[in-house]
């Protein structure tokens, strides 16, 4: 098992604190956001990991190396970090991209409990969702029964949502296969600035996604200066 993760954005919606610092970089609980996920995947053996870097990616890439000797980093540049998006962001690092993965996005703050029980899962395309009511700004999932994903994406009903897939995910090597083919037709179609999500939509039909209730464990996704202040309350101690 490898992991993939999505680390090149510039995060406007976080200025000013961003404006020099890339923001898995921003410190919650007296340590970078990106801390709690490495040492996640070092706890669970996972120790090749893939990083697609844009946006500050020098300061990035010094301080993970540096604080993670352990770990074997690949390190993959998007240069069109400031006009793409998610899905544009795993095409490019799509070369490492060919075998099972753990995908995350790097904004995400959660312990790593919540990352095992993603990972020791017998499903073998598996998304964590934490379980609750969401609003417009959440990619949100719907529940097909049997803890079956049927549908996820920015703009579905909220109330028939399940709740927010938070942006971490396993994936099997044939889900890998054809989620890099469905983003090079949604790339080729225009898609540079979408979530990755909108590619994994298509394949719900053919390709069995299963979801993991995390809603037990404290997890945040950071987008607004709203999210770290309350990242920060939650993990202050």
């Amino acid at each position: 098992m490898r992991a993939l993760i999505l680390a090149a954005g510039v995060s406007r919606r976080l200025y000013p604190h961003t404006y020099n610092t890339p923001k898995c970089l921003l410190d919650v609980g007296g340590k970078p956001i990106i801390h709690y996920q490495l040492e996640a995947l070092n706890d669970l053996g996972v120790t090749d990991v893939t990083m697609v870097v844009g946006y500050h990616r020098e300061m990035l890439i010094d301080n993970i190396e540096k604080n993670f000797p352990d770990l074997n980093f690949h390190f993959v540049v998007n240069h069109h970090y400031f006009e793409t998006n998610t899905a544009y962001s795993v095409y490019v690092g799509r070369e490492k991209f060919d075998t099972e993965h753990l995908l995350m996005n790097a904004d995400v703050i959660y312990p790593s409990e919540l990352l095992a029980k993603l990972f020791d899962s017998n499903y073998e395309n598996a998304l964590a969702v934490d379980v609750k009511s969401c609003g417009r700004e959440e990619v949100k999932v719907i529940d097909g029964g049997g803890n079956k994903v049927v549908a996820i994406g920015k703009d579905l009903i909220e109330e028939q949502c399940l709740g927010e897939f938070i942006g971490v995910a396993k994936l099997s090597s044939e889900f890998v296969d054809h989620f890099v083919r469905s983003l090079g037709t949604l790339i080729d179609a225009g898609g540079k600035n979408d979530y990755f999500e909108a590619a994994i939509q298509p394949l719900l039909e053919k390709l069995q996604v299963n979801y993991i209730d995390v809603s037990e464990y404290p997890c945040l996704e950071i987008d607004f200066i709203e999210d770290l202040e309350s990242a920060r309350e939650l993990f202050k101690n």
